[in-house]
C-alpha cells in the first residue's frame, strides 16, 4: 500500500569551502617569484523550494542525509576556485521547516513560489597571496576552507485545504468528496476506508472561483490517546477556514457523536473549535419519510446549521454547496461581486 508520508526527519549539510592555493609565479630575481595563489570557492548552499506536483514526503523516504557540492581550490594565476553548485530540495506546498534540535519553525511554505537557503556554504579559504607584505615577501601558507553550515531538519506536511470534511468511520466522507470534487478517494462500506488525507477541489459560479475540501480519515473516541488511526491526520485542517461535521443520519445518537468529535479536536488543537462549521447529515436517502427528516433535523438544530443530504443519490448537495458558500467564503464572493461591477461600469464608460 502506498504510504502517506507527511512527516520526515532528514540531515543537510552545505558544502565545505574550497581550499586557498599556496603558488608562486615564476619571474626572475624573484625568489618563488612571488605569491599569487587564488582564492578557494564557496561551498554550495542548500535550498528548499515548493513543488506543486508533490503532494507527500515519500521522497524522502529513503534517503535522509543530503550533502550540497564543495567549493573549487583555487588556483595559481590568483584564480579564484569555482563556487560548488547549490542543491534544491523540493517539498509539497504546505510544508513547514523546523529545526529538529531547537524546534524552531524555520519557514512555511504557503505560497507557490517559495524558496528557502536553509544552509549556507563554506567561505573558501585565501590564497597566500593575500598574505604578502613588506616584512612578509614569500608567505608559503594559505587559508584551507571554511565547514558548510549543518543543520539536523523535520519537514511537517499540512495540506493546504480551505474546508475540512471530519466524521466518523463510514460516514460517507468520500463519498461526498467523490461527488462535489473531481477526487476519487477510495471508496466501501466498511470503517477506515480512508487511510491518509484526500483533497478535492470544488468549481462554483462556472469555476470562477474555487476552493479546496481534505476528507481526513475518521476519527473515533479515544483517537487523542491512540485509538483508531489516532490524530495523526489533524494536522492538515488547521489551516482550514471551516469545517464540514458528516454523521450518519440513522446514527443512533448525533449529538453525542458531536460532542465527541470535538472533544478529540479540542485534544489536539482548541482553536479548531473557533473555525465557522456545518453539520451534514447524510445518507437520508435510506427512508422515505419527509417527517422523520425533520423531527431529526429540529433535534440536532442546536449544534448549528444542519443541512440533510444524500451524497450517494445526489440529494441536495447543491443546497450544501450554496450553504457552504455563504459560510465559509463570503467574503471572496463579496470580492468577486465587487471586481465583477467595478468591470461592468467600466465596460459601459468605454462605449
Amino acid at each position: 500500500m502506498e504510504k502517506f508520508l507527511d512527516e520526515v526527519l532528514i540531515e543537510v549539510t552545505a558544502g565545505h569551502g574550497g581550499a586557498g592555493s599556496m603558488h608562486f609565479r615564476r619571474e626572475k630575481y624573484v625568489e618563488f617569484g612571488g605569491p599569487d595563489g587564488g582564492d578557494g570557492g564557496i561551498g554550495g548552499n542548500i535550498i528548499i523550494r515548493a513543488n506543486l506536483s508533490m503532494v507527500t514526503l515519500d521522497r524522502y523516504l529513503t534517503k535522509r542525509r543530503f550533502r550540497a557540492q564543495d567549493g573549487f581550490p583555487g588556483e595559481g594565476n590568483e584564480r579564484s576556485g569555482k563556487k560548488g553548485e547549490d542543491l534544491i530540495l523540493f517539498v509539497p506546498l504546505g510544508t513547514q521547516v523546523f529545526d529538529e534540535e531547537s524546534g524552531e519553525l524555520l519557514y512555511d511554505f504557503v505560497k507557490d513560489d517559495g524558496e528557502f537557503q536553509v544552509v549556507k556554504g563554506g567561505r573558501g579559504g585565501k590564497g597566500n597571496t593575500h598574505f604578502k607584505s613588506s616584512t612578509h615577501q614569500t608567505p608559503k601558507f594559505s587559508q584551507p576552507g571554511e565547514d558548510g553550515e549543518y543543520k539536523h531538519l523535520r519537514f511537517s506536511l499540512k495540506l493546504l485545504a480551505d474546508v475540512g470534511i471530519v466524521g466518523l468511520p463510514n460516514a460517507g466522507k468520500s463519498t461526498l468528496l467523490s461527488k462535489i470534487t473531481e477526487a476519487h478517494p477510495k471508496i466501501a462500506g466498511y470503517a477506515f476506508t480512508t487511510l491518509s488525507p484526500n483533497l478535492g477541489v470544488v468549481k462554483r459560479k462556472g469555476d470562477i472561483y474555487r476552493y479546496t475540501l481534505a476528507d481526513i480519515p475518521g476519527i473515533v473516541e479515544g483517537a487523542s490517546k491512540g485509538i483508531g488511526l489516532g490524530l495523526s491526520f489533524l494536522r492538515h485542517i488547521e489551516r482550514v477556514k471551516g469545517i464540514l461535521y458528516v454523521f450518519d443520519a440513522a446514527a443512533l445518537d448525533i449529538q453525542e457523536d458531536f460532542r465527541m468529535l470535538q472533544s478529540e479536536l479540542r485534544s489536539y488543537n482548541p482553536e479548531l473549535l473557533n473555525r465557522p462549521h456545518l453539520i451534514v447529515l447524510n445518507k437520508i436517502d435510506i427512508w422515505e419519510d419527509q417527517s422523520f427528516t425533520e423531527e431529526l433535523l429540529k433535534s440536532v438544530s442546536s449544534l448549528g446549521r444542519v443541512i440533510p443530504i444524500s451524497a450517494q443519490e445526489e440529494i441536495n448537495l447543491e443546497e450544501l454547496l450554496s450553504v457552504m458558500d455563504s459560510t465559509f467564503f463570503q467574503k471572496e464572493l463579496e470580492e468577486l461581486h465587487f471586481n465583477e461591477e467595478e468591470h461592468r461600469e467600466n465596460s459601459d464608460e468605454s462605449k
